[in-house]
């Protein structure tokens, strides 16, 4: 074994003179900003792999990228196990690596101008809380869960720079996407961990539960301290190898939703490989309004009960990607190898068929910006709250349910947290916040004299409601308890069972009734008002239309919270006529131009019993308006630039985009 490992290491070393010899290849390599799409591969290696390697070629590499020209490719090199699937010299290589194969990935995508970057698990490491126990987070108890490592001990200068270092400076790495980061993070109660919190708070009790007082410092001391560890490691690699690219995956995404401190040079996630397209229609909208260039990783399979790997359709795919698109990102998929290394055909023909898509969409998708319509708060003080963890996976189902229903409802739609809307509260006509329960008082400020001067807020929820209630126009009537609730929409009654809050209305108009009973003749109480505040105004639902409707998707319920939109925001920049799959997004182009991007959600992914599809139906003859404030040169339906035939009179533009498949975009010259 130890031969093995040897004659590997000495490959190593040989490498360096292969990468240099295509040196001058980089010249021509696009930039983590300018990309639009890549490939990642990882298979997390470790001590029981036999073959690593084995079957890697030159050959094999050269037929994917000459076929899919991604911009960019990311490879394995250090999973969550903590070993190394090259010969590490600081670290613990996999025993079973029979051919190294980062100088033939590196060999091939210099010949094609195509950057390389690694995969990299950063708190994650087994074999380093192995080794070192001290480098080992510990739980309340004193436990180590065996992986994760704690950001307060030297594992991070002991083996997680200098590796990255000797891994960049080898290889002559691009750039890298390191996982097991702020998702991994768990709060800490490690002798060194403790002894900081004593040191910095002053407190002598450690917080063990949301029972123990400091419980909210104590998690955020933790979120303080991540941010700390993640600044001093991409600074320390910036230092010595300043051209690379690096981000941490899922940091300052939602996951970790604060303003970016750290000198990460692009933001990236990985959504979820099941529920797929709902999963990136949440990240895309928050992802569209940070400082950084970013990308969102589809898994190119799913993972169906304990079946295995099922590889994803290029339609299903391209429905995902465009999700990415449409709010001016980039996408890339990832895919496993075989544990040799060889890259199957049904990979590559898929994967050219998703970056044409993509490439076909650049111009007028990357770099795009929104112009604000509707924004709903991404809560971020109340999910700090309700996290156990400094950063864990949260299931944002109430969230999920106000987008939704207005994006069904034909709205165009951004998604912000509150360090975000907050300075522009004022560019958006109308401010949507899904039930939430902890708002600083400074942004309950800010929002109020946001409608008091002509702004309109809806609240979907008796929480949210509760906090902005001085201007509701409404009295509460006892505390919100769970009842048998049947609303009656302007569609038809539907069933809104859960926690209500009675109201009674003073200046408010009450805007939808409640009923015990699908009888509507007795038993009425408020369910919704709309009251006048200063110049604007504020809509509120008692009740768990955000929840519920996440849960069902009822279109009687879509409708309720259409309906309230609309009796608010009565004249948005763009209305379409078709049917409420259609997800639309009004932004302007890096060059400046109005586009409406639609997506066609049909048939999407969203059951574990059926997880992959072939076809997309299309839509036809879906009609637009959109205010324009000059008479446009020509309009075009993009990416296959078709003019379309428009009207233009008086700001308003209509035109009808003949066929919808997956994603297009009205471009207006």
């Amino acid at each position: 074994m130890k031969s093995i490992v040897a004659a590997v290491v000495i490959t190593l070393f040989a490498s360096a003179a292969v990468v240099n010899a295509d040196a001058d290849a980089k010249k021509n390599m696009i930039s983590r900003t300018d990309a639009i799409f890549g490939l990642h591969f990882d298979f997390h290696a470790s001590q029981y792999d036999k073959e690593i390697g084995a079957n890697i070629s030159e050959d094999n590499i050269r037929m994917l990228i000459s076929k899919v020209r991604p911009d960019f490719v990311q490879y394995d090199c250090k999973g969550h196990g903590g070993y190394t699937s090259y010969p590490t010299k600081v670290g613990t290589p996999s025993p079973g690596i029979i051919k190294d194969a980062l100088p033939i990935w590196r060999k091939v995508t210099n010949e094609f101008g195509t950057k390389l970057f690694i995969h990299y698990s950063g708190v994650l490491d087994g074999v380093a809380v192995e080794k070192h126990p001290e480098w080992a987070r510990l739980d309340k108890d004193g436990n180590s869960d065996g992986m994760t490592t704690s950001v307060f001990s030297s594992y991070v200068d002991d083996l997680l720079i200098p590796q990255l270092r000797e891994v960049s400076t080898a290889y002559q790495l691009d750039g890298m996407w390191v996982d097991g980061e702020c998702w991994g993070v768990k709060l800490d109660y490690s002798p060194a961990a403790i002894e900081a919190w004593k040191n910095e708070t002053g407190y002598t009790d450690v917080p063990k539960s949301s029972a123990d007082p400091h419980w909210a410092e104590w998690k955020n001391f933790h979120r303080r301290k991540f941010e700390q560890y993640l600044i001093h490691w991409s600074d320390a690699l910036h230092e010595t190898h300043p051209n690379l690219e690096i981000t941490s995956n899922w940091a300052y995404t939602s996951m970790m939703p604060k303003p970016i401190a750290a000198n990460l040079d692009y933001i990236s996630a990985d959504y979820q490989p099941l529920n797929s397209l709902d999963s990136a229609r949440l990240e895309a909208r928050y992802l569209s309004s940070v400082d950084r260039p970013w990308d969102l990783m589809a898994w190119g399979f799913s993972l169906p009960g304990d079946i295995g790997q099922t590889f994803k359709t290029p339609v299903q795919l391209q429905q995902e990607a465009a999700v990415v698109l449409m709010q001016g990102g980039a996408f890339q998929i990832y895919y496993q190898p075989t544990r040799p290394g060889y890259v199957i055909n049904d990979i590559i023909e898929t994967a050219a068929k998703v970056a044409n898509f993509c490439r076909d969409r650049k111009s007028f998708s990357r770099h795009s910006k929104s112009v604000p319509q509707v924004a709903v708060l991404f809560p971020t003080e109340t999910l700090a709250d309700q996290a156990n963890e400094p950063y864990p996976p949260i299931d944002h189902r109430e969230i999920n349910g106000a987008l939704h229903a207005l994006l069904e409802s034909g709205y165009s739609v951004d998604l912000l947290p509150e360090f975000i809307l907050q300075p522009m509260v004022n560019k958006y006509p109308l401010i949507v916040i899904p039930d939430s329960y902890k708002l600083t008082d400074t942004f309950i400020t800010i929002v109020t004299r946001y409608v008091e001067n002509g702004g309109n807020l809806l609240l979907l929820g008796e929480k949210c409601a509760r906090l902005f209630k001085p201007i509701l126009g409404v009295e509460f009537i006892g505390e919100p308890g769970r009842t048998s609730a049947e609303v009656l929409t302007s569609a038809g009654i539907v069933n809104e069972s859960g926690v209500w809050q009675s109201v009674k209305t003073t200046t408010a108009e009450s805007f939808a009734n409640r009923y015990l009973y699908k009888d509507t003749n007795r038993d009425g109480e408020t369910a919704a008002t709309i009251a006048s505040y200063g110049k604007g105004k504020v809509g509120a639902v008692y009740g768990p239309v955000c929840l519920n409707f996440a849960n069902t998707h009822h279109p009687y319920l879509r409708t309720f919270i259409g309906d309230m939109a609309s009796a608010m925001f009565k004249n948005p920049a763009v209305k379409i006529e078709g049917p409420a799959y259609i997800d639309i997004s009004l932004r302007k182009t890096e060059d400046g131009k109005l586009s409406l991007h639609m997506l066609n959600t049909l048939n999407m992914q969203d059951a574990n019993n059926r997880v992959s599809f072939d076809y997309i139906p299309a839509v036809r003859n879906i009609k637009v308006k959109m205010k324009v404030d000059n008479e446009p040169q020509k309009v075009r339906w993009m990416p296959e630039g078709k003019q379309l035939k428009w009207k233009w009179d008086n700001g308003i533009m209509t035109t009808t985009v003949p066929e919808l498949h997956i994603h297009g975009a009205v471009v207006i010259d």
